[in-house]
């Protein structure tokens, strides 16, 4: 029978993947955006946010501060990448949520999974490409290569798992073709990139729609998604080891430590009520992803989680940025 052996959780976000310098260009895109989502939940501009930044946030972003933050991201991505290969799973279920990479306007599943043998990872088209800002074009080497790479998926899992979430009550998509000129999602080429080293583990795919409504599902609807994939995993008559990974979050793009470190209290004492419980009016925009977590929680129910680290890493005076956080469970 196949076990559920290890968990992680990391950020994705591009600042993860550039450098300092270029957090100021994130900055500037920050200036320019007019809906901005606070830590209320509230939509405001760069400028309705400067008042309510948090009491001593200059100090946050002297440029020793920014660069001791860098190197604790990459440091905590070493940890991450370690502890993966130690555990040598044969299998990885990757939780991620697709931002109109993989699938587009015509189509946003809640629950999805992928079932064909291989998805491709490839080049971001030219045109799409040319019409990024510079500072996200930056940070594109952890998402994808210059050259198509394909990914294995464990098919025969992703079946057995679509099976078995049917039966605990949910009704995922059935992905089983990659339309042309769609790319995969960086929710699942990120940890490929940055955390598995030269060898692609085989992964199922599953992905969840965070971030555009009407039909994003709840904390406790995420949570107990989960706990049903754990029971499928174990109930999968093949003797492999699967790791559950969950890429993307924490906070952003204003920073909420509150929020952040009470997720990270709630996923270290596997509380699934708290979890349940977070406000759904702050789950928006990219602090939406926390969802990714959550659901790995249930999956990994049982499991002690521990955080390798988190850093507010802001960016700008309106509290602007990232909560970076990377988290294992054994």
């Amino acid at each position: 029978m196949a076990d559920v052996v290890f968990g992680l959780a990391s950020s994705h976000s591009p600042q993860l993947s550039t450098p300092v310098p270029v957090w100021h260009e994130h900055a500037a895109r920050d200036r320019a955006n007019p809906a901005l989502v606070g830590t209320d939940g509230a939509v405001r501009t760069f400028a309705e946010l400067i008042p309510l930044a948090p009491p001593g946030l200059a100090a946050q972003l002297e440029p020793h501060i920014l660069a001791d933050k860098r190197a604790r991201m990459d440091a905590a991505l070493d940890r991450l990448r370690a502890a993966l290969a130690e555990a040598a799973p044969t299998v990885a279920v990757v939780i991620g949520n697709d931002h109109r990479e993989l699938f587009g306007e015509d189509i946003m599943p809640a629950f999805a999974i992928y079932r064909s043998p291989t998805l491709v990872d490839v080049p971001i088209p030219r045109e799409r490409r040319d019409a990024m800002p510079d500072d996200l074009k930056k940070g594109q080497w952890a998402y994808h290569g210059e050259e198509s790479e394909p990914y294995p998926v464990a098919a025969d899992l992703a079946d057995h798992l679509l099976a078995r979430l049917v039966d605990a009550g949910f009704d995922p998509t059935q992905i089983s073709g990659q339309q042309p000129g769609r790319v995969l999602g960086h929710a699942w080429t990120f940890p490929r990139r940055r955390l598995m080293g030269e060898q692609a583990l085989p992964m199922v795919p599953v992905h969840v729609n965070t971030m555009y409504p009407p039909n994003r599902p709840s904390p406790a609807r995420c949570y107990r998604l989960g706990a049903a994939l754990a029971d499928g995993i174990r109930s999968w008559p093949e003797s492999d080891r699967v790791a559950v990974i969950a890429t993307g979050g924490l906070s952003h793009f204003v920073v909420d430590e509150d929020l952040d470190r009470a997720v990270l209290a709630a996923l270290h004492e596997d509380d699934e009520a708290a979890l349940s419980a977070l406000p759904a009016h702050k789950l928006v925009s990219g602090t939406s992803e926390i969802l990714n977590w959550v659901i790995a929680a249930g999956a990994l129910r049982g499991m002690t989680m521990s955080t390798v680290d988190y850093v507010p890493a802001y960016r700008s005076e309106a509290a602007t940025g990232v909560g970076m956080a990377f988290a294992l469970w054994r």
